[in-house]
């Protein structure tokens, strides 16, 4: 295992495959870097350098009690960026992992950064509020905390279903999908996991995505029952200095692993572009 300590003494486990210009994952919450199996394949497999981390308390890291929050979150990227001493960096991010990428810009700067890929990312904010209307009710989030806390192991068996479409009519079940999803889950802490739920839920990115002065490619599913899209990358890529907007019809949460050629071919041709 590779692994990188970071500045408050906390093991970080981390992939980095291949030569070539850096590609570098977010993953989602409560997921891994194993989550970007296909894309490190494929990115790799066209000369790029892939590498992606497991966040704090997430996978194969150190399962911390304090310090999951997102600018500690974005701090452990921008030492381990100056760990690697990566340049010219294409920045990708899910979900949770957008919020990681747009912070990170906003908190660190783009110095190290030649564009970024937020899919199904959480930015600008997700909490339900007079001036975000579109946004998901704090009871969902409780939800999720409760979730967590009670069973956290059935509770991420059942999340796979709207995560990535599998309740909606026609749909093919990937049992192994599934799988995946709950061992990444269970092989994270519990206290990182209930901690996160607020930095994807309650954190407002608005900030950082104005900060973000490199390209964007937003990409997000208009059937995202996890992140809606009127809540996220409609209003996020306009923000944005030099956005894109890329909307699947019929997408779900987990579309970079349901769609992964259509996503691997969109993002590579924002790269090469």
């Amino acid at each position: 295992m590779t692994t990188f300590t970071t500045s408050d003494n906390v093991s970080l486990f981390y992939k980095d495959w291949g030569s070539g210009q850096p590609v570098f994952f977010s993953h989602g919450w409560p997921l891994s870097s194993d989550a970007w199996d296909n894309q490190m394949l494929f990115f790799g497999q066209q000369g790029y350098r892939v590498i992606a981390h497991d966040r704090r308390g997430h996978g194969r890291s150190e399962q911390t009690w304090d310090g999951n929050n997102m600018d500690r979150y974005a701090d452990d990227l921008a030492e381990l960026f100056e760990h690697l001493d990566l340049r010219n960096i294409i920045m990708i991010g899910h979900s949770t992992g957008g919020g990681e990428v747009a912070h990170y810009i906003g908190r660190h700067g783009s110095s190290r950064v030649a564009k970024a890929v937020l899919v199904g990312a959480v930015p600008p904010l997700m909490l339900k509020t007079d001036s975000n209307p579109h946004g998901t009710p704090m009871e969902a989030f409780d939800g999720i905390r409760a979730g967590t806390a009670s069973n956290r192991s059935q509770f991420f068996r059942d999340l796979t279903v709207p995560f990535y479409g599998f309740n909606r009519e026609g749909a093919a079940v990937n049992e192994g999908l599934q799988e995946s999803f709950w061992l990444q889950g269970m092989q994270g802490g519990i206290k990182a996991h209930y901690d996160c739920i607020h930095e994807f839920s309650e954190v407002d990115y608005t900030a950082d995505l104005k900060a973000i002065d490199k390209p964007v490619l937003f990409v997000h599913g208009d059937d995202d029952q996890i992140v809606p899209l009127a809540a996220s990358a409609e209003l996020a890529a306009e923000i944005v200095n030099d956005g894109i907007l890329k909307v699947y019809p019929g997408g779900s949460h987990g579309l970079a692993q349901i769609d992964a050629d259509q996503f691997n071919a969109d993002v590579l041709a924002f790269i090469r572009s």
